[in-house]
């Protein structure tokens, strides 16, 4: 037998090899190991083109869900539809690791719909007094495996959740510091700066619809927990968003490397919003014009730049600190 291809076991059909794990995906009458369309969405399986008629021109183009801030439909919570590669627009949000999913299930905020365990991680849950919320399915660490990829470390939890509700920008709190993400993609970099944001006490966090990565998944697992402290505010256009905190009494510093001054010397003031741009690319040409005020951070030594969760952290804590909001 060929081993690119096998039978659907729904059809008959003829099904190509299912890319994006190191395994290939075996059909199971098994519910809970048989979930590609709802939580792999990446995953392409090719098909016999004989199964369904070919496409138009028109069905070839694609097609862009658009959400909306401030009109339209919102998504679950406030949020705007938005589709991302851990989960759809109406699809569930997928925790996993052990700091996650019990953050998760200590937060009465956050709607758990399914909770995977295997019998150490239930065992550890009863010793610890963690209550569960919903009645835990027992499965064997593969299964878990399975359904996130083999580098997934999972620790033996896997939650089923509804995301997360996100304020509306005009309800900031006029206190503190908050953080604005210009396009940072990257899933471990946001949850990095999602841990340091919870740990100097950030009101919120703002980033774009687009051009960045959903609140699940890799982004919740690095994020350890903090997903479920610090509130992700989603705006559809960040320089009309920089302008709302500045009408409204923020102060925006944008970092960059070309700042005229160093973050350490700028008079600070409350509330503060320090805005990072994205590895490689940093500030937006118009986020960068639209902040009231742009900073580099100098250091002694011979490399001169940081990654950009290393540099949120920094800046937090220069910030924190002129503030005096450091405990």
């Amino acid at each position: 037998m060929d081993d690119a291809k096998t039978r659907d076991p729904a059809n008959g059909s003829m099904v190509g090899r299912v890319y994006g794990g190191s395994t290939m995906a075996k059909s199971t009458n098994r519910a809970e190991e048989y979930h590609f369309p709802a939580l792999w969405p990446e995953i392409a399986i090719i098909r016999n083109p004989w199964d369904k008629p070919a496409m138009s021109e028109r069905d070839r183009k694609p097609r862009f869900q658009r959400g909306s801030q401030k009109s339209g439909d919102r998504g679950r919570g406030g949020r705007p539809d938005r589709r991302g590669r851990d989960g759809g627009a109406d699809g569930p949000v997928i925790l996993y690791g052990w700091h996650t999913v019990t953050a998760a299930l200590a937060n009465p905020a956050r709607n758990i719909r399914k909770l995977l365990l295997t019998e150490n991680a239930a065992r550890r849950l009863a010793d610890e007094n963690i209550p569960t919320r919903v009645t835990p399915e027992m499965v064997r660490p593969d299964v878990i495996d399975r359904r996130l990829g083999p580098d997934a470390v999972h620790q033996g939890l896997l939650a089923e959740a509804d995301p997360l509700p996100s304020p509306d920008i005009d309800t900031l709190a006029q206190e503190g510091i908050v953080l604005v993400l210009d396009q940072i993609t990257d899933p471990h970099n946001v949850g990095a700066i999602m841990r340091s944001a919870a740990a100097f006490a950030v009101k919120a966090i703002v980033t774009t619809a687009r051009h960045s990565p959903e609140a699940t998944g890799v982004l919740a697992k690095s994020a350890s927990g903090a997903l479920e402290l610090v509130p992700l505010v989603t705006v559809q256009n960040l320089a009309r968003a920089l302008t709302e905190l500045n009408d409204s009494g923020f102060m925006t510093v944008g970092l960059d490397s070309e700042g005229s001054e160093d973050l350490a010397d700028i008079p600070l003031r409350q509330p503060l919003a320090l805005v990072l741009g994205a590895e490689g690319k940093g500030l937006r040409q118009l986020t960068r014009e639209t902040c009231s005020a742009v900073a580099r951070l100098d250091m002694p030594g011979e490399i001169k730049s940081l990654n950009v969760s290393n540099a949120a952290v920094l800046a937090l804590y220069i910030g924190a600190s002129r503030l005096k909001l450091m405990r």
